[in-house]
């Protein structure tokens, strides 16, 4: 065994990556669900509310996770990663973060679209910045929407791969990251 494989991201990184997987999960669900409320049910308000509210917490995430990314170490691939797995990954992870910034605009320009300001958990409100784009709610719901099928999909390839690495390559990928 190369001392390389036993080598694991930073916690920082571990704990950001695992705590993104569970809002995106978490914002995704609750995204879905509240699709399919009607007009008088008791959470068709309070949902989006959460929505919103969690989303902006994911917002502050994802950019420390973006800043982390630039000024933590990065462990190298390990040994048994082909070239073409290495291409791959990088490419999988700059679709993740397009697509998770796609769905945060789009999402910030549906909750603003009336220039409102976005209320975070009834504690402070985040402005309304962007608010002149012509059916600026339903162009950026429907991007919003599609976007975060998308990223599901992508997600399950990510997943797929850790796996593969981790049954079938058998080395230590994933567990580098738990």
């Amino acid at each position: 065994m190369n001392n390389i494989d036993n080598i694991k991201w930073p916690l920082g990184t571990r704990i950001l990556h695992w705590l993104s997987a569970l809002f995106i999960f978490g914002l995704f669900g609750l995204g879905y669900w509240m699709r399919t409320l009607d007009y008088y049910h008791s959470w068709y308000q309070q949902a989006p509310d959460l929505h919103k509210s969690f989303g902006m917490i994911f917002v502050f995430i994802l950019l420390t996770r973006l800043v982390w990314r630039f000024i933590s170490v990065t462990p190298k691939h390990l040994e048994n990663h082909k070239a073409w797995e290495i291409k791959l990954a990088k490419a999988m992870h700059r679709i993740l973060y397009l697509g998770i910034i796609i769905i945060v605009v789009s999402g910030y320009l549906i909750a603003t679209s009336e220039n409102r300001g976005i209320e975070i958990f009834g504690i402070f409100n985040f402005p309304s910045i962007i608010t002149a784009i012509e059916d600026q709610e339903d162009i950026a719901g429907v991007i919003h929407e599609w976007a975060a099928y998308a990223l599901m999909a992508f997600v399950g390839l990510h997943a797929a791969g850790a796996l593969k690495h981790h049954f079938f390559d058998k080395d230590k990928t994933l567990k580098r990251m738990l």
